[in-house]
């Protein structure tokens, strides 16, 4: 009888590892369910132990340059990272063929056959290669973590193991493709507010390099005291026009320091807390990684992975260091066998009703489908907030512009009137004086 070695997590999300003596593969899974564990690797003991030598004879080759020649040559655009966009069509098609009831390996080489993404294409390539030397899809997603992250990996085991890959996989199609509906709204709401920012600060570069300095010339034959405001605006415009070399080099250091600044952990968390905390912009952030926490938690709680590996997946994708932390809080509440409530009310990051909906649903049984449904209402939330957004940013930014194009007019026309004053002053003088 062969034997089967495995790899499982017990109820407080510990490691465990042991060997049984079954049938098939599917016996092991059955008699690990049965122990109380949750099995997260299964292989036949003789299988693994010739991966392993195979491993060790391929790093031994590589370490000792072997009797062959291994020249690797790295041809561009086969190397670039995955564009997520591609990724959400490649996982939609690949779910449609497998719930179709075509194989898996064939499914990917069919795939492989029309993708137009070398990089992708590659991958692919990589990924059916590996599903023919025994691997399992997992197994081969996880030798890619820069295109397919521990969420994609773990629910495609879960989804293994269940025996429900299909379902997994249109899940995850799911899921992507309403994190990039999202994030295209938001993209959408900023082109304008974007595209006005670029043409006012080309209108001012226009007026402070070429349009002030025009009228310089013309104050400069004037005999007349400037104006305060004026001459502020005239520094401005010489300071741009022969500083501005010096002037880019410190804004390009300005912005390389705070992005080394953002790399630190107190720098993160400082902006992620501003970014929370902004007008107009800081709700928008926040809905979105509430739905992003909810969606992310109840899509792996949903496919059969155990709470605190899903947890500790959705701590390292929130995007956002404060919601991280009150992610592992919650983590560390469950492995201690409390609820999931206490420490989401407690973090103050989470609004009272989402912390009463997931308590209703620890309740009922029903986790999984409550968390979908709080990302569902804070997707509609995050729709009305952008459009909300846009709405205040349309206006105010035309009046910061009018506002800006204006006082430079006004600063122009102040010595011009200044000197009409005169001159009227002057003329009615000596009408007196005949």
């Amino acid at each position: 009888m062969p034997k089967y070695n495995y790899v499982a997590l017990d109820a407080r999300g510990n490691e465990t590892k042991g060997s049984l003596d079954v049938a098939t593969q599917n016996e092991a899974i059955g008699r690990v369910k049965e122990m109380g564990l949750f099995p997260t690797k299964i292989a036949e003991a003789e299988k693994a132990q010739e991966k392993q030598a195979a491993k060790r004879a391929k790093s031994s080759g590589k370490k000792s340059g072997g009797s062959a020649l291994n020249i690797q040559i790295k041809i561009p655009g086969l190397s670039g990272r995955v564009k997520q966009k591609v990724l959400t069509a490649f996982t939609r098609q690949l779910a449609t063929l497998v719930d179709a009831g075509l194989p898996l390996l064939r499914g990917l080489r069919v795939l492989e056959k029309q993708e137009r993404s070398p990089a992708l294409k590659t991958i692919i390539g990589e990924l059916a290669m590996a599903i023919e030397g025994g691997s399992t899809f997992s197994e081969a997603l996880a030798q890619h973590p820069k295109t397919f992250n521990r969420l994609f990996v773990n629910m495609v085991k879960a989804g293994e193991l269940g025996g429900v890959l299909e379902v997994v996989l249109k899940r995850l199609a799911e899921f992507s493709e309403k994190a990039q509906k999202i994030k295209g709204k938001i993209k959408a709401a900023l082109f304008y507010p974007v595209a006005v920012m670029i043409v006012a600060t080309g209108i001012l570069i226009l007026l402070m390099t070429f349009v002030v300095p025009r009228f310089k010339e013309v104050f400069a034959g004037m005999d007349v005291k400037m104006p305060g405001f004026t001459l502020m605006v005239l520094a401005i415009s010489d300071a741009i026009r022969h500083h501005i070399l010096p002037t880019m080099a410190g804004v390009a250091v300005m912005w390389v320091l705070f992005l080394l600044f953002l790399k630190t952990k107190v720098g993160r968390l400082i902006w992620d807390k501003f970014k929370l905390k902004m007008p107009a912009i800081g709700p928008v952030i926040s809905k979105v990684a509430i739905s992003r926490f909810t969606r992310t938690l109840g899509t792996l709680v949903s496919s059969g992975v155990p709470i605190l590996q899903a947890l500790t997946i959705v701590k390292e994708t929130a995007g956002n260091v404060i919601i991280s932390n009150a992610v592992a809080k919650v983590h560390e509440s469950v492995k201690e066998g409390e609820t999931i409530t206490a420490p989401l009310e407690s973090s103050g990051v989470f609004p009272p009703m989402v912390v009463s909906m997931v308590d209703v649903g620890e309740q009922t049984g029903a986790l999984p489908e409550m968390l979908l449904r709080i990302a569902d209402n804070y997707e509609e939330e995050v729709d009305n907030a952008v459009a909300a957004m846009t709405s205040l940013l349309e206006p105010i930014m035309i009046v910061a512009l009018a506002f800006i194009v204006g006082s430079i007019v006004i600063a122009m026309f102040l010595p011009l009137i200044a000197m009409i004053t005169q001159m009227s002053g002057g003329g009615g003088g000596g009408g007196g004086e005949d």
